[in-house]
């Protein structure tokens, strides 16, 4: 065994090592991830029991925590112990971690039919850049990020069709012990994200018009050749919802929306799971396909029809 090192000499060695694999907001994640939870709790210690990581997620969890946060922060924590078990700085078992059962439901927050129908005429009779991008993504459910990074090249108005291929987010960044952010351009994280969405022809009539004059190389929100960044267009949309007397909704719930009105027009699954970039149909599935009472009722109905 090589001379035994603490756990945050081995998350430094690894952080070294991981940055020549992965992408750069990946590794800004994992250097947040590291600095904000792991390093505090079991820096100087040189080894980790089962039972102290079990203790540390229930602190998580009453720190407020979700379980997909506190799952990815394991998932940091078992590659840097089995790094160092590879080195031979350290011992590393694998544990089985514990949750408890969540017992609140979480319901995704989506505008009814109503409402957005109001925000969508609304942007047809009131046309910005930016008010554009909300009908985008009202008619695509791309994030907030891709909608940032599209720029008029990926929009085919002839086919009828818009490219994501990129997104942009401001990430996270340690470079000679300064700290500061970045905005950072980047394709997406999967290569599902990465697909052509159709558009309605509404979004169609709106578009055609400008895709005969503009700068193919500018991005859409601005119609420049520098893209807004996904705080700053944050901040415009929750202006423009306070304006229209929405309810208080996240942007992400315009892709929520999307998602939702096409389960309801009685969309395949997986092609609503494709339009959405989600890596299997199964994310699809959980979010968003919640039978209603009705839909139980005419399950049970036909149920006992085929009985008789």
């Amino acid at each position: 065994m090589n001379e035994q090192k603490k756990i945050s000499e081995v998350i430094n060695l690894w952080k070294t090592d991981k940055k020549q694999y992965v992408k750069k907001s990946s590794f800004s994640a994992y250097v947040l991830l590291t600095e904000n939870h792991l390093v505090p709790v079991f820096g100087n210690q040189y080894t980790i029991e089962e039972a102290e990581v079990q203790q540390f997620v229930f602190q998580k969890i009453e720190q407020g925590l979700s379980h997909k946060t506190i799952k990815d922060i394991l998932i940091v924590l078992k590659m840097v112990l089995k790094f160092g078990a590879k080195n031979k700085w350290l011992e590393y078992q694998a544990f089985d971690i514990q949750f408890p059962t969540e017992r609140e439901k979480h319901d995704i927050e989506v505008l009814s039919r109503t409402n957005q129908k109001k925000i969508m005429n609304y942007i047809q009779e009131h046309f910005t850049f930016r008010n554009l991008g909300i009908f985008i993504c009202l008619s695509s459910g791309i994030h907030i990020g891709e909608v940032c990074a599209l720029t008029w090249e990926d929009i085919d108005t002839d086919r009828g069709i818009i490219s994501v291929k990129r997104t942009i987010q401001r990430i996270y960044v340690i470079e000679d012990n300064i700290r500061k952010t970045e905005v950072l351009l980047d394709t997406p994280k999967t290569k599902n994200s990465i697909r052509d969405i159709p558009m309605s022809r509404d979004l169609l009539r709106l578009l055609k018009p400008f895709k005969k004059i503009v700068n193919s190389s500018f991005f859409v929100l601005t119609n420049d050749e520098k893209p807004t960044e996904p705080r700053t267009y944050r901040s415009y949309y929750k202006n423009l919802m306070r304006e229209l007397n929405m309810p208080e909704l996240k942007f992400h719930g315009l892709r929520h929306s999307f998602a939702t009105r096409c389960i309801e027009s009685k969309c395949d699954y997986k092609t609503v799971s494709v339009l959405l970039g989600h890596s299997n149909i199964s994310t699809t599935l959980n979010l968003y396909v919640h039978p209603n009472m009705e839909q139980k009722k005419k399950a049970i109905d036909q149920m006992f029809r085929a009985l008789k």
